[in-house]
């Protein structure tokens, strides 16, 4: 059994507890969830950040983050996965995004959260943009997010 809607990109705000009561809810099987939620910092190699804003293409965007998670379907053991992405302008503090994982026993959850994570900062189809006291900036992947997707054998030249 699956969950009914994996992948969902919103400007509104999203409660990790309903999700997760959700996502268990689906199957009798699942004996661990793994969850990570994102959060706007309010500083960022070294400058304050006022806001951040994350744009995307509709459809693409959800197409792409559908593969990523059927590829973690192949890889790990799990009996469902739930992504939340959020864009729009956003604050200091708010959730950005939630990535949550069931399976029977914690460890494939563990990995299977870890593997979308690393995706998810390299190569899922969003722009962000952050306000600084000297004005606006895009944000790229960092060196070390493209050395985390390599670990799972996926190559990454973002940086």
């Amino acid at each position: 059994m699956a969950f009914p809607q994996r992948v969902t990109i919103q400007t509104a705000d999203f409660d990790l507890g309903a999700e997760v009561a959700a996502l268990r809810a689906s199957d009798a099987r699942i004996g661990a969830v793994c969850s990570f939620i994102g959060t706007v910092r309010d500083r960022n190699d070294g400058a304050d950040v006022a806001s951040m804003e994350l744009e995307h293409y509709p459809g693409m965007t959800e197409k792409s983050i559908e593969a990523m998670i059927d590829e973690a379907h192949k890889r790990f053991d799990i009996l469902g996965v739930r992504v939340i992405h959020r864009v729009g302008l956003l604050q200091p503090l708010a959730q950005i995004m939630m990535v949550a994982v069931a399976s029977a026993h914690r460890g494939e959850s563990f990995q299977a959260c870890e593997f979308l994570m690393d995706y998810l900062k390299t190569q899922a189809p969003f722009w962000k943009k952050e306000q600084t006291p000297e004005g606006a900036r895009w944000v790229d992947a960092r060196v070390a997010d493209d050395a985390a997707l390599a670990r799972w054998g996926i190559s990454a030249s973002n940086a």
